[in-house]
């Protein structure tokens, strides 16, 4: 019987990461031997929406290039060696700290062609690196094929590449014209795609001009194969002895908790939200500061401080919160997730939101713990660990968590970007691992404001970056009936699940609440991650879900 497209697809995914498993546990290996050629084929067969035209021969694929270059460590593509690394001691090295905008990790320049980049969210991480760096191979594949002939003799188009990026090297001038067209036929793509995805490029604050990418990830691919110097990936002994220990997420949790003790507010009722570090502080003291007594007005408030020349009124929000319980506790960890704790007893207004009492009584008033964004499988680590009793000197303290909520960004199956997405249960995808969950937050609750919302199962996949258009449409159309995909939900809920059902840490009936807004729709081209961020149109989910979330919990 022939196989589906989706099936085929899920194989790949499968083949991918057993692949990326075994060469992690192996050490090191080089992306044009036997095993990285693994790892391409796999990528090929599964053709992620994210990569676009990564299955052409001839054709570059420019937004996803520019996609992964905002999650890698600027000047990656001139780099024969990467070494991926534990938390090893180079945060107190004389090495620059490379730390890329998208996706938070410490990344040194350790010499002209090496590469250390620090993994210290789990596995995910990891994952998700080697894929960005097999997508990066395959492209560097294609600009050699496009740059010599059979004889591997450069072109004229390539040997024009090298001196414009030399010129700009120096600081010259140059014909920015006359280089695009060098640069149009060396990726394949038309004139006019070029300049569009050169000025892409010019204004990411994270990549090196589109000329030196092209060029540097050319010139290493015609060296490996004319002159034999092989690039390698390779993995430290500390990382592979460290990763799936919790020690990162065990290093983040103690902290917080320390500082709970230390404050004296480890007894109170405790509401955990895993969220973004602003949405939570704008809303609450948007109304504790600026007296705003209506979801519209702080909406409105919000809006205005997305507008970069209206940060005056977060500075006057700030300024208020630091005198009035609110305690910022950037991370030391290595884990990459901020914390935020709002005592609500320093709190001068008797309401947390407009409508939304705070208990009289000092002891039942409750305290947040904010958390910034998990990555992957690291929001098991670090929910994990968070949940588990402090253990103070010989004295185990159990936390009172009465809630835990969970607000993130996802892919959506049905709808658009900006939809909402309401969770009732949690696949986790290529696993047997399902969480069934009563979800505090309903779809009545957002309806009457303008924005979609779909309720059904939310896919945890492997990888935001391995999906595409087969596997999707398999998970929204069969009996699964998927509202959307992320990365976390699955991780988190079997976090929760142990520390309240089986290890009794948390209480038994602790209140789960679930909501996702839709980052991009994979299911639609030019709505994919690669296509670019939601921008203003983020803020308004995003706020309304926070709303929600502090509405429900306390009433």
């Amino acid at each position: 019987m022939k196989r589906t497209r989706a099936q085929e697809s899920r194989a790949a995914i499968e083949r991918l990461y057993i692949t990326m498993r075994h060469l992690f546990t192996r050490g090191t290996y080089k992306p044009m031997g036997v095993s990285g050629e693994s790892l391409i084929s796999s990528l090929l067969v599964l053709s992620p929406e994210i990569y676009g035209l990564i299955t052409d021969k001839e054709k570059i694929e420019l937004d996803g290039l520019l996609y992964i270059m905002e999650r890698l460590p600027k000047g990656i593509e001139e780099c024969r060696f990467v070494r991926l690394i534990s938390r090893e001691g180079y945060e107190n090295s004389d090495f620059p700290t490379l730390v890329p905008p998208k996706r938070k990790r410490n990344c040194y320049r350790v010499d002209k062609s090496q590469m250390y980049v620090e993994m210290t969210r789990g596995k995910s991480d990891i994952y998700d690196i080697l894929t960005h760096l097999t997508f990066l191979y395959i492209e560097a594949e294609i600009i050699r094929n496009n740059s010599t002939d059979h004889k591997g003799k450069e072109n004229l188009n390539w040997q024009k590449l090298a001196e414009i990026v030399e010129k700009e090297k120096r600081g010259d001038e140059f014909d920015r014209e006359a280089a695009c067209s060098y640069l149009s036929h060396i990726t394949g793509r038309t004139y006019e795609e070029t300049i569009q995805a050169v000025r892409k490029f010019d204004d990411s604050s994270n990549s090196n001009s589109l000329f030196s990418i092209i060029y540097h990830l050319g010139k290493l691919s015609i060296d490996e194969a004319v002159n034999s110097n092989d690039r390698e990936i390779s993995f430290s002994a500390t990382l592979r002895e460290r990763v799936g220990h919790h020690v990162y997420g065990e290093l983040w949790a103690n902290r917080i908790k320390s500082f709970l003790l230390e404050e004296k507010l480890i007894d109170r009722p405790i509401h955990i939200i895993s969220a973004n570090l602003h949405s939570v502080l704008n809303l609450v003291y948007g109304h504790q500061a600026l007296g705003l007594d209506s979801y519209e007005e702080l909406e409105t408030s919000a809006m205005d401080i997305s507008v970069m020349s209206k940060t005056n009124k977060f500075k006057e929000i700030s300024a208020y919160a630091k005198s009035h319980g609110f305690y910022d506790l950037p991370d030391l960890s290595g884990t990459n997730i901020g914390v935020q704790v709002f005592d609500t007893a320093k709190m001068k207004k008797d309401t947390l939101i407009p409508g939304i009492k705070i208990p009289a009584d000092k002891k039942k008033k409750p305290v947040f713990v904010v958390m910034d964004y998990a990555f992957g499988e690291q929001a098991y680590e670090c929910m994990d660990e968070l949940l588990k009793p402090y253990e103070s000197g010989e004295e185990k303290i159990s936390l009172d968590v009465v809630s835990v909520s969970i607000m993130g960004k996802a892919g959506i199956l049905k709808g658009n970007k900006g939809d909402i997405m309401i969770p009732d249960s949690h696949v986790f995808e290529g696993t047997a691992d399902n969480y069934p969950l009563k979800n505090e937050l309903s779809v009545k609750d957002f309806q009457g404001y303008g924005l979609g919302v779909y309720e059904g199962p939310m896919i945890t996949v492997l990888g935001t970056s391995l999906q595409n258009k087969d596997v999707l449409t398999y998970f929204m159309e069969s009996s699964w009936k998927a509202a959307g995909l992320e990365m976390e939900g699955a991780h988190y809920q079997k976090a929760i699940q142990a520390a309240s059902q089986i290890r009794h840490s948390i209480r038994k009936n602790v209140k789960v609440l679930y909501a996702y807004y839709a980052s991009d729709n994979p299911l639609e081209t030019g709505s994919t991650l690669a296509s670019g961020a939601l921008g203003v149109e983020g803020v308004r989910p995003t706020y309304l879900i926070t709303y929600k979330i502090l509405e429900k919990i306390m009433k």
